[in-house]
């Protein structure tokens, strides 16, 4: 679990909370901003307003994408992708290619197996680096699509809670007869408003921006795999390897990566 995520969630709620109840009427003051149909004009709409514009599978499975940044992603640990690498092209380097297709079999990477077979079956290193661009264009591609669905949300929040807003705005013209209520009514038509703010700034804008740090980190990761494997195809000493992959690091990184073990060999 990524506690960033989960921690700065949490705090968004706590910090508005807190300055309700620091406010004129306490902690009370939380019924103010509680309000169903503000809530479900606001929240209904702008989902129902997404759904509208997906499929049913690409909409749930958007929708599920948020559990991808709450746990932050799988796989994208580069220190440990260049070390398994390293691990590999020793492998390669003392019993020949051939060895790496049992290696290949208990890796839980898939995109590391499939470069492996590829390299394992003589492919053309050009037709490696092609059919492994490809499937880092495709995996990107449905990255996007899920950070494109937070990012959609995120701009339907505040356009629905104006909706609700107008909607409240009206009905309250119509009730000008009784002075005393214009507060009141004012009051609730701005709820909407505020829940459509909520939705994207809490949820969406930080969802969307832990989807993009998590895709980033996963296209290296793959980039880096991509290198690595034609690198062993090509026959070069694992040390080489080592400092070619290291290249795609920051220097903090690559010093983190040193400090766990040189895997490489003269």
């Amino acid at each position: 679990m990524d506690i960033a995520t989960v921690l700065g969630l949490i705090l968004c709620i706590v910090f508005i909370v807190a300055s309700v109840a620091l406010g004129q009427d306490g902690i009370g003051g939380i019924t103010y901003f509680l309000d169903a149909p503000s809530a479900m004009i606001t929240f209904g709409g702008a989902f129902a307003a997404i759904f509208a514009g997906y499929k049913l599978p690409d909409f749930i499975k958007g929708l599920s994408s948020i559990k991808i940044a709450i746990t932050g992603g799988k796989g994208n640990d580069t220190g440990a992708i260049i070390k398994k690498i390293i691990e590999l092209s020793n492998v390669a380097r003392k019993e020949g290619l051939l060895s790496l297709e049992e290696a290949a079999g208990g890796l839980e990477d898939t995109f590391l197996q499939k470069g492996i077979m590829l390299v394992v079956d003589g492919t053309d290193p050009e037709l490696v680096r092609g059919i492994m661009d490809t499937e880092l264009v495709s995996i990107e591609g449905r990255h996007k699509d899920n950070i494109g669905f937070w990012e959609n949300l995120g701009g339907m929040g505040p356009a629905w809670g104006m909706i609700g807003t107008l909607v409240g705005l009206i009905m309250m013209l119509y009730h000008m007869d009784d002075v005393s209520t214009l507060g009141p009514n004012m009051a609730v038509a701005l709820v909407t408003t505020f829940y459509g703010s909520v939705l994207a700034n809490w949820i969406c804008s930080p969802v969307a921006t832990k989807l993009k740090a998590i895709n980033a980190s996963e296209m290296q990761c793959k980039e880096i795999t991509i290198e690595g494997l034609l690198s062993i195809q090509a026959g070069e000493n694992p040390r080489v390897i080592e400092e070619k992959l290291k290249s795609f690091l920051a220097p903090g990184a690559r010093d983190a990566l040193n400090q766990g073990g040189d895997g490489g060999e003269g």
